[in-house]
Order: C-alpha cells, then sequence, then structure tokens
C-alpha cells in the first residue's frame, strides 16, 4: 500500500464507520492493523539536524518500530531558523503555526516550567552521596535538600540558536552553595563568568532572577547545591521557581494551564490564576466557583470547607486620633475571610470599644525636647536635642514603619497585616500559615552626628536599640535585616527558638538611609494544617539615635564658641576630632595624650578613656593600638621587645574537622598582632563563594563577597577535593577582635582571662606578653561580645615570624565559643639582648699576647639589641707583677718561720738542760741550795730563767719570755713540785 493512498483509506474507513455503525469497534481496529501505519496515531513527526545549508527534512518516527512500516517519506522540514511567535506551536503534520487552545499556553521559541507538583519530563536529580536526597517539588516551585548533601538538578535541551536560560530563584542561606554552570554534550564545561555560575544569596523570602546565555546545540543545564551544616544548624533550602528556556526555535505542543489556573482565549502565551473562591482543574479555560460555605484563595486548585470562626481570624486596631486626643479599640476580620460565624462553635467578632485618651504622641517642633509626661520645651543654652526615634508605646503604627505579610509559595496573606499594636508592645501577626513571614520595617531616611558628638571619629554614626521576645513552640524564627540605600538586604542577626525578653543593639557605621527589618517565620516548612497559631514575636521598644529628622526627649551638653572668637555666644559648634567638652567652659579641650573617646557621648575629661598597658592612641584618638613594642620591668631589670616582625598579618588553619556527614573543613584564622598603625585592623576575612581577586572591574566586589576587616577574624574553609568543588569554599567569615584592650604579662585585663593553663608551661626567664583584643557586637550565644587573648612566648628555636597555635584542649581555638586563645612562640619574641646578656673569657698570656673574647649566656634568650663585643688582644707578662710581688711575700714569711722555728728550738734543748741540773741538784736530801745571786757570774751564759716542773707548750713558753722582764724584776718565781718536798718559791 503506498503512501498516497493511505489518506484516502482512512477517509474511506471513517465513511464506513459512520455509513454502517452495525461494523463493531473491533472490527475497525483490526482494519487498522492491517493498514499498517495509516493511522497518524501510530507514528509522530520529527526535524532531522540542520544541515551545513541550514536546510533539515522532516521524517516520521513510528510510536512502535516492531509493529509498523510504510511510514510516510521524509519530506523537506522548514528553515532552520524558523519560528513561531508566543501562543502558537508548530503543527507538524502542516508545518504550520497553529494557536493554543484555550487552557493552555506556547511560548513560541522557548520552554516554561512553572508547575512543580511532579519533576517535569526531562529533568533529573543527580545524587552524589546520600540516596534519600533530592530536589523535592512542592506545587508552584521545587526545594532543594536541606541537608548535608550534594545534588544536582539536570536538565538537556537542544537549541537551533543562541538562547539563554533564566529561572527564579531563593537563596536565604549561604551555609548551602548554590551554583549554576552548563555544559556542552561531551560534558566539558562551558565558558562562564563568575557572577554567571555562582548565584547571589537572597533576602528571606525575596525571590531573585538569574539569567545565563546560551549557545546553539546541546546544553546540559545543572542546578547544583551542597549544603554544609558545620555547628550542626540545618540549612535553608534553595527554592526555584519560572524556568524558561529561549532558543528551542519551535515547539511542537502547547502546555496546559496548571491547577489553579485558566487561559480563557486560543493563542494565550500565559495562563492567569483563578480568583479566590474559584478554582480550575488542570487545563481549564475558565474558573469554577466555589460551593456555598467553601473557600478557597488565589490559584487554588479545589475549595475547601469554611470553619468556624476563632479568636485567631481577627484583631484589633486603634483609631488615629480624634480632635479631643483620644483613640479607640476597634475588631476587624482577617482579611480574606473564611471563617463563619453563623455556626456551631463560632466565636463573634468583639464590639468596638470605647474611645480613651491613650492616644499616640506627637512629635516635639525642632529645637524642643519631652520625655512623653511633659509638653515640649526648648532645649536651655548649651545644650542641644538628642534627636532620634524611641517608640515606647504602641497604640497605632507610627507613619514610618510599615508592615506586611509574605509567602513564598502562594499569594494568601498579601493583603494581610504581618503585625499588631498591642499597647505596650508590637507583636507578630496570625498569618495565613505558619509558614509565611510576618515583616515589619522602620525607615530612617539618614543619621546626623550632634555637634557634641562631631570630635569622636570611630565608625559610628547612629545605633538601632530594641527590646524583644519569641514565644515558640515550634522551630520559629525572628530575623532583623538591614538594607542600606534600598540596594540589598542583608541579615544582621536571627534567634530560632523561643526567647525570653532581652536588648539587642547595632551600630550603623554609614551614614546612609536604611531600612531595619523584623521578620518572623513560625516555621520554615509548608504544612496545609496550622500548628503554631499562638507562637508569636513580641517588640517592646525600639530606639534609634542620631536621626536625621528625629525627635527629641532630653538635651545634651554641647561646645560653645571659643571667647576669643568673633561670633561668641551660646550657640553648639561641632569639637575637632579626638576634643572632649569641658564641663567647666564648655569648651573644647583636646584629649591627653595615650587616650582615646570611648562610649557615646563627648562632655567632660572622663570621655577620653585611657589607652590599655602597652598600647598608644593614634592622632584623632579614635583608637588605641600597638606600635609592636614592648617593655616590662622585672628586678630591677628592664626587658625591651621589639614585635615588628610579628606586625603583618599571619594565618593559622585548624583541622580538618568533619561535619556529621562526613565532610571536610577547617578553620582559618587571619590575625593582625597590631593592625595598620591605628588606621585599620589588618586581618580580612572572605567569604569567597567565587574567586572575583582577577576580576578587573573591582566595583561589583561587594556584590560576590562579604569580607571582614578585624584584628582577627575566622572563616570556614571547604576544600575544593571530597566534595567535587572547583574551587576551595570560605564561608562564615566573623571577626574575633574589633577593639584592642592592651597588651601585659598578667593573665587578666579588662574581665578578659588568658588561661595561660591551657598552654605548655613557659620555663623560660623570659614572661610571656598577652595582647587582649575585644568584639563588642553582641551574638546570640556571646551577649557580651567575643574576645580574644594572642599570648607571645619568647622560643629562640623558632623563626622570626614564629608559629602560631591553639590549645591542644581546644582545638576550635575557644573553649566556649566567645573567648579565643592563641599562642604566638618566635624568636622575635625574645627582648632585646643588654650586657647582662653575655659574659667575658680572657684567654692565657702566650708570647706576651693575651685575647679577650665575649660569649652569650647559654642558653639565649635575647635578640638584636647590643651586639657581642669584639674579640681583643692585649699585651702581658709571663709572670706578673702581682705574682712576683706575692712569691717574694711568700718565701720571706717561709724564710721568717723556719728561723724562729729553729731558734726556740734550741732554746728549748737548753731549758731541758738547766732543768734537768736543777732537777738533779734538788733531790738531794730535799734542800735546796741558797742562792747567792740572782745575776749571773763573769763569763756566764745567760741561762733561760724559769724552770718549769712540768713540760710546758710551745705557747706557754712564748709567754713566759714574753713576761721575762715585765715589772723590772732580774728574776721569777719558779714553782718546783717533788713528791717529797714541800713547794718552793725562788724570788
Amino acid at each position: 500500500m503506498s503512501v498516497q493512498n493511505a489518506v484516502p483509506f482512512h477517509r474511506i474507513a471513517a465513511e464506513i464507520f459512520q455509513s454502517e455503525p452495525k461494523f463493531s469497534i473491533g472490527w475497525c481496529i483490526d482494519l487498522c492493523v492491517f493498514c499498517m501505519c495509516v493511522l497518524q496515531t501510530d507514528y509522530y513527526y520529527q526535524y532531522t539536524e540542520c544541515d551545513s545549508t541550514g536546510s533539515r527534512w522532516r521524517v516520521a518516527i513510528p510510536i512502535n518500530p516492531s509493529s509498523c512500516s510504510n511510514l510516510p517519506p521524509p519530506i523537506r522540514g522548514t528553515d532552520c531558523s524558523f519560528s513561531c511567535p508566543a501562543g502558537k506551536f508548530l503543527e507538524m503534520t502542516t508545518q504550520q503555526c497553529t494557536p493554543c487552545v484555550a487552557g493552555s499556553y506556547s511560548l513560541g521559541s522557548g520552554l516554561r516550567f512553572d508547575q512543580w507538583d511532579a519533576i517535569p519530563a526531562g529533568f533529573t536529580s543527580l545524587l552524589s552521596m546520600q540516596p534519600f536526597s533530592s530536589w523535592t517539588p512542592q506545587g508552584v516551585y521545587l526545594e532543594s535538600n536541606r541537608d548535608e548533601c550534594t545534588v544536582s538538578l539536570v536538565y538537556a535541551v537542544h537549541l537551533e540558536k543562541q538562547g539563554s536560560v533564566s529561572f527564579t530563584y531563593q537563596y536565604p542561606d549561604n551555609n548551602i552553595f548554590f551554583e549554576f554552570y552548563v555544559q556542552n554534550e561531551q560534558c566539558q564545561e562551558m565558558a562562564q563568568a563568575d557572577d554567571q555560575k555562582w548565584i547571589k544569596v537572597t533576602n528571606n523570602g525575596q525571590w531573585d532572577s538569574h539569567t545565563v546565555n546560551l549557545k546553539s546545540g546541546t546544553n546540559i543545564l545543572y542546578w547544583r547545591t551542597t549544603g554544609i551544616l558545620v555547628g550542626g544548624k540545618v540549612v535553608k533550602p534553595v527554592l526555584l521557581k519560572n524556568i524558561q528556556i529561549e532558543g528551542v526555535a519551535y515547539t511542537s505542543e502547547c502546555f496546559p494551564c496548571r491547577p489553579g489556573w485558566f487561559s480563557s482565549a486560543p493563542g494565550s502565551s500565559s495562563c492567569q490564576p483563578c480568583a479566590s473562591n474559584t478554582f480550575s482543574i488542570k487545563g481549564a479555560s475558565s474558573c469554577t466557583t466555589c460551593p456555598e460555605h467553601y473557600y478557597s484563595h488565589e490559584g487554588w486548585a479545589e475549595c475547601k470547607v469554611r470553619p468556624p470562626c476563632s479568636e485567631k481570624d481577627y484583631f484589633q486596631i486603634h483609631t488615629a486620633c480624634d480632635s479631643e486626643g483620644k483613640t479607640q479599640v476597634l475588631y476587624r476580620w482577617v482579611e480574606p475571610k473564611i471563617c463563619v460565624e453563623n455556626i456551631t462553635g463560632a466565636v463573634e467578632l468583639p464590639v468596638t470599644g470605647q474611645r480613651d485618651n491613650d492616644s499616640t504622641c506627637l512629635p516635639c517642633p525642632p529645637g524642643t525636647h519631652s520625655n512623653g509626661t511633659y509638653v515640649c520645651t526648648k532645649c536651655p543654652a548649651g545644650t542641644e536635642p538628642v534627636l532620634g526615634y524611641e517608640y515606647k508605646w504602641w497604640n497605632v503604627l507610627p507613619s514610618n514603619m510599615k508592615t506586611s505579610c509574605f509567602n513564598v509559595g502562594n499569594s494568601k496573606c498579601d493583603d494581610m497585616n504581618g503585625w499588631e499594636v498591642a499597647g505596650d508592645h508590637i507583636r507578630s501577626g496570625a498569618g495565613s500559615s505558619d509558614n509565611d513571614y510576618l515583616i515589619l520595617s522602620l525607615h530612617v531616611p539618614g543619621f546626623k552626628v550632634p555637634a557634641s558628638l562631631s570630635g569622636m571619629t570611630g565608625s559610628e554614626f547612629g545605633s538601632i536599640t530594641f527590646v524583644f521576645e519569641t514565644i515558640c513552640t515550634g522551630d520559629c524564627e525572628l530575623y532583623f535585616m538591614m538594607d542600606v540605600n534600598r540596594k540589598s538586604t542583608t541579615v544582621v542577626e536571627s534567634w530560632e527558638g523561643s526567647k525570653g525578653k532581652q536588648s539587642y543593639s547595632h551600630s550603623m557605621t554609614r551614614n546612609d538611609s536604611v531600612s531595619y527589618t523584623w521578620a518572623f517565620q513560625k516555621t520554615n516548612h509548608a504544612l496545609d494544617v496550622r500548628h503554631y497559631v499562638s507562637d508569636m514575636v513580641k517588640l517592646y521598644s525600639i530606639s534609634v539615635t542620631n536621626v536625621l529628622d528625629g525627635v527629641a526627649s532630653s538635651c545634651r551638653a554641647c561646645a560653645l564658641v571659643p571667647q576669643n572668637s568673633q561670633q561668641a555666644g551660646s550657640s553648639c559648634v561641632p569639637c575637632p576630632a579626638g576634643f572632649y567638652i569641658d564641663r567647666d567652659t564648655n569648651r573644647c579641650q583636646e584629649c591627653p595624650p595615650n587616650t582615646h573617646l570611648a562610649g557615646r557621648h563627648t562632655y567632660g575629661q572622663d570621655a577620653c578613656v585611657a589607652c590599655g598597658p602597652g598600647s598608644i592612641s593614634n592622632k584623632e584618638h579614635s583608637r588605641c593600638y600597638s606600635d609592636c613594642s614592648f617593655s616590662h620591668t622585672e628586678n630591677n631589670r628592664t626587658l625591651t621587645f621589639d614585635l615588628s616582625s610579628l606586625s603583618t598579618p599571619a594565618s593559622l588553619t585548624i583541622g580538618p574537622s568533619f561535619t556529621s556527614k562526613g565532610t571536610k573543613y577547617f578553620h582559618l584564622f587571619n590575625i593582625s598582632l597590631c593592625g595598620h598603625e591605628g588606621a585599620t585592623r589588618g586581618a580580612v576575612c572572605t567569604d569567597n563563594v567565587t574567586d572575583v581577586s582577577s576580576k578587573d572591574d573591582q566595583s561589583d566586589l561587594a556584590q560576590f563577597v562579604n569580607s571582614v576587616d578585624s584584628f582577627i577574624c575566622q572563616s570556614t574553609i571547604i576544600p575544593k577535593y571530597g566534595r567535587g568543588f572547583r574551587m576551595a569554599i570560605s564561608s562564615q567569615s566573623i571577626s574575633l577582635a574589633d577593639a584592642f584592650i592592651g597588651a601585659t604579662v598578667d593573665s587578666v585585663l579588662d574581665g578578659v582571662n588568658a588561661k595561660l593553663e591551657l598552654f605548655p608551661e613557659n620555663v623560660k626567664d623570659v614572661p610571656d606578653i598577652n595582647f587582649f583584643y575585644r568584639s563588642m557586637q553582641a551574638t546570640a550565644s556571646c551577649d557580651q561580645g567575643r574576645s580574644s587573648v594572642i599570648t607571645v612566648r619568647c622560643n629562640p628555636k623558632k623563626s622570626e615570624r614564629g608559629e602560631l597555635s591553639v590549645p591542644s584542649s581546644c582545638p576550635a581555638g575557644t573553649c566556649d565559643g566567645c573567648t579565643f586563645h592563641f599562642l604566638w612562640e618566635s624568636a622575635s619574641a625574645c627582648p632585646h639582648c643588654a650586657e647582662d646578656d653575655y659574659h667575658r673569657i680572657d684567654g692565657a698570656c702566650k708570647g706576651g699576647v693575651q685575647e679577650t673574647l665575649f660569649l652569650w649566656n647559654e642558653p639565649k634568650l635575647c635578640t638584636k639589641g647590643v651586639s657581642l663585643p669584639p674579640r681583643s688582644s692585649s699585651p702581658c707578662e709571663v709572670i706578673a707583677l702581682w705574682l712576683k710581688v706575692g712569691v717574694g711575700g711568700g718565701a720571706f714569711v717561709a724564710v721568717l718561720l723556719i728561723s724562729l722555728t729553729c731558734f726556740f728550738w734550741k732554746k728549748n734543748k737548753r731549758l731541758e738542760y738547766k732543768y734537768s741540773r736543777l732537777v738533779m741538784s734538788a733531790n738531794k736530801e730535799c734542800d735546796l741550795p741558797a742562792a747567792d745571786s740572782c745575776a749571773l757570774a763573769e763569763g756566764e751564759e745567760p741561762d733561760d730563767d724559769v724552770v718549769y716542773t712540768q713540760k710546758p707548750s710551745l705557747l706557754g713558753k712564748l709567754r713566759a719570755i714574753a713576761n721575762k722582764h715585765e715589772g723590772g724584776e732580774s728574776c721569777e718565781s719558779v714553782q718546783l713540785n717533788s713528791s717529797q718536798c714541800d713547794r718552793w718559791v725562788l724570788g
């Protein structure tokens, strides 16, 4: 059967079936099988690839190749550049553009995916780690994984011409990395700019769009997310919706409208949502009204039964003040109203309250002030009003504040108030769903530093302080955000779960207009049933200082014009940088040396706070810093340290650590010991989701990189290997040290403890130097801010740059999450060398020359300072003069002693002889001979005059000789002892 006969035969078969109803349907099926692919439902048409001339052919492809043959022959197709306009599709049978029927739409030369009840055909979710992680359809958007996995959403498309891909996304959490890249059919990554590959973070509840140009041919699109659960916190998913691809050249079919949407006219390029209290099915051309006692919101695919009214279905408001200064409490149903009043169990709307005088306060005129209890009065001479915003009574919403409700998946609460005033506080509203964002915003047009604070050159132009409380039973979260100059909103701080009544402050470091936003979400899970209706946040007070058009509740002293000025008077004038206001004269006076202006006032000399030990102030007295020199006196010795070798920023990488799912990460600390002479802090940490350091245009750097400038900062580093990253990722950069407190050898300074027991004991004689820092920005876990201590230790075995380390018991550098400890060992941390650090050695005299050497004391614990004296030589003698004198004197004494010894020995022998003769004479009849004379006879040699009865000692003999002629006597008594005779005494 020829192809030309196929169509007539098909018509004949149809005519037979219509004219002869007795033929059964089964007969027709048999007829069609016999015809072998004569029905167009057995095959479909498709174009071949374009050739070099831009031509292509239309060919028929059988749906079931095994049971079909005799297909229509190929015919020349349309030109490769041919495309249909929006609202039409290419009917392949006629190769003509045909309008889409009602209930469907077409983009013409593009594709659009905006229905996410299931992942559309052609998309694939690739998992690199866990088998249960994937992109999950949530009806109107597609949600990424929430865990620590890498999941890729992949779609392959063939473009006949150059086109583009665009998608709408929400990316609120930088703890998950979101990248989009394109590969060709060889799986080679296409060249992309970094800002096209790495997606920018959005605010909570904010949708943004991203567009990337595509080349003709096959393009494989990848949306890849990777969660990093450092610290165990669950990440918030990436949301995708409205993916649109241009450049397909033609589409062979129209897309049906998703449930809850419709297109009423043929040739539509898009569908419209059904209005409230109506619904539609898929591919609908119109919407159907809900039955009685049923309701629906915009874009709903079904209606639900209206519940009985309850307390959560209405809210109270305060009317504006009337002419008598009174306000009235009113109650209104939450719109759109979905509850029913006249059924069992329903509550009624409370009656309107009586008017009272709790009216909202009016602002005082410029130059006046009031604390809210008395009338506005003018500030006295020499003072100025303290301008700002201060909200404590919440009867009506202030004119510069707005409230709204927002949901990422629907528009049910778009017209609802997100917050409600409640007298002494303002609280979050009920919303329409538990995952609504309830938003309160405050606009500040700018800041004006008053004249009394002009001497402060710090970076603070103003500050905001608010008192809040969260009451939650689920996983609620409160976000405090800031939008500067209406460019981009950043999250300043967030709190999860219930929090007791507390205060939070944040400083404004730029003099720009700013919008502060509080966003409260009861849960981030999309739920059909409400579980957390009673969860709320309460704001009790909000105070903003130095507001450009603010009002005053008090007055503050200011500086007056100098007396010698021609404009002397009572008007306030600004003080120069680093000057305070003298209390006695109200004139500007410069702060003393090495002091800085602290706090938020400049009145009185006490505003100039002395710098800590080991620090000096900069010229403007705005901050204290270390010049990398230090001195310490101990035991009457002054140690001088030069730490300039440690002045340039250093880095310390700690790890690796692993998350609960095995992701490897490191902690990177960048440390600047002294800063840049008080100008900047020196250490910079960066959230480099892309390496933009090589970009030629650095003006948009802040769009991709979040930088932190501090004395000490920390980043979390995920290496490029192990998770499939093409580069190392740096995230979660925080400041650990914004201000330098001081440097001292003591372990405690200004309430910060160095805890030296965390490190090995210092056994050297050189004391450790502790550098103390503080970051005053409070966090959810550190209400007093963070603090840091760098212990600098002398270690001659280290290099001049030295080595940084953290306590082994606290491998993350901190034991409590609020105080960080570092040990920096370096040879540069040793004191300057002095004369006490070396000793002298004199060599032997050789050849009349003596050498003198100087050596360092061991171990050497000093550096730089004085140098060792050079080796010296001096003439010398072989035997020194003092040695000669000593030897001579010793010889003389020796000869004298020998002579005396011989003399006394001889005298002793003679005395013994005399004594023996005397004893022999006395023994004769015990008579002693008469003594004729005591004198010596002529010619007789002098003998010893004393005879001892017992042998005397040498000392006794000497004493006797010394006393020989005492008293002018020529003789002395001698005692004679005898066993038989009496004692005789000779005179």
